[in-house]
């Protein structure tokens, strides 16, 4: 792991840009999640709808204790026998996020990762970054930075250089207020 090229994903986030980065699975795309604009361009690059929402990511658990907190100790105790990991909860937004995380939904996504670098650029951001499969509709997530680059050109602010941690598919999804997995 660079510190320089932690240090240029961080400072990419900060100034508003857009950055891809590997994950357990796939490679994703990231921004700071309360920068509209930024946010606006993951869309536009993606051709996704804003209707559908975001995972929020941090490999920092405190980063997701407001959320966790109203939880009750059912929910809290399935939260944590898959955390840290590749599984994504929806979990009730007790923090006021913004909407366009959200999109059509009354929860947010989030997951407590494992993978390092992601974990070392959301430690050094202090907080969760938004992150979404780093392809364009229709098309296969990109498993490479190769097929990153492939997809985006020289679209995006930073390509963070790393491995995905080789799982085959990418994060499940449990919707925490049914306990039924949606992926």
């Amino acid at each position: 792991m660079s510190e320089i090229h932690i240090s240029k994903a961080v400072n990419t986030l900060k100034t508003g840009g857009v950055i891809a980065y590997p994950t357990e699975a796939v490679w994703g795309l990231g921004c700071n999640p309360y920068d509209k604009q930024a946010f606006q361009t993951i869309l536009t690059l993606k051709g996704r709808p804003l209707e559908k929402g975001v995972i929020l990511i941090s490999g920092v658990k405190a980063h997701f204790a407001q959320l966790l907190e109203p939880l009750t100790e059912a929910q809290r105790a399935l939260v944590e026998s898959h955390w840290p990991g590749p599984t994504t909860f929806l979990l009730p937004d007790s923090m006021g996020l913004p909407s366009w995380i959200k999109g059509r939904f009354s929860t947010v996504a989030c997951r407590f990762t494992q993978h390092p670098l992601v974990g070392e650029v959301t430690r050094r951001f202090g907080a969760p970054i938004v992150s979404t499969s780093a392809n364009p509709g229709g098309r296969p997530p990109a498993r490479s930075s190769f097929q990153v680059r492939r997809y985006f050109t020289d679209q995006l602010d930073y390509i963070l250089p790393g491995q995905t941690s080789n799982l085959q598919s990418p994060s499940q999804i449990i919707d925490l207020r049914t306990g039924k997995r949606l992926r």
